[in-house]
């Protein structure tokens, strides 16, 4: 049995309700957790009694805990650390991404040679053009099967490979 001092049990869920997610590794004798000022056994078992209870989902996977929260336990760590409704998890809330503006002019058919809508030219450049004549190991189809050799006249119905 393991005695939780209640500042580390604080710590770990005010961490848990913060990030939505909290990853451990599975040794009892790391002197701390990587993200949290707290042993790392107090971090597994307040998170193996909160999953025991259903305020967590479990996933263990190359020596490593995974704990996601539920709402069951989003509403549990709102009444243990007394927060308001609006407060959620950053798992929950929505993150806008920073995106560039788009250049003047925008829409379909730009200037650019990207692959986009048609906006390219739809050929070849002379330095693009790709080769195909390199002689392969026999793999793929047309170079025989079943024992016949590599010229393949059987396999093709009689035509020969070039």
């Amino acid at each position: 049995m393991v005695l939780i001092p209640k500042q580390n049990k604080k710590a770990i869920l005010q961490y848990i309700f913060k990030e939505g997610v909290i990853v451990c590794a599975k040794d009892h004798r790391k002197p701390k957790h990587d993200d949290i000022e707290v042993p790392n056994i107090h971090v597994m078992m307040v998170c193996k009694s909160l999953t025991s209870r259903g305020y967590l989902t479990h996933t263990f996977n190359w020596q490593w805990h995974y704990y996601y929260l539920t709402d069951e336990g989003i509403a549990y760590l709102r009444e243990q650390l007394h927060l308001p409704a609006q407060v959620a998890p950053l798992t929950l809330t929505k993150q806008r991404t920073a995106r560039p503006m788009m250049s003047s002019g925008g829409g379909e058919g730009g200037k650019g040679k990207g692959w986009g809508k048609g906006g390219g030219k739809g050929k070849w450049d002379d330095d693009q053009k790709p080769s195909f004549g390199g002689k392969g190991f026999g793999r793929g189809r047309g170079y025989g099967g079943k024992g016949k050799g590599k010229g393949g006249d059987e396999s093709w119905g009689g035509e020969t490979q070039e």
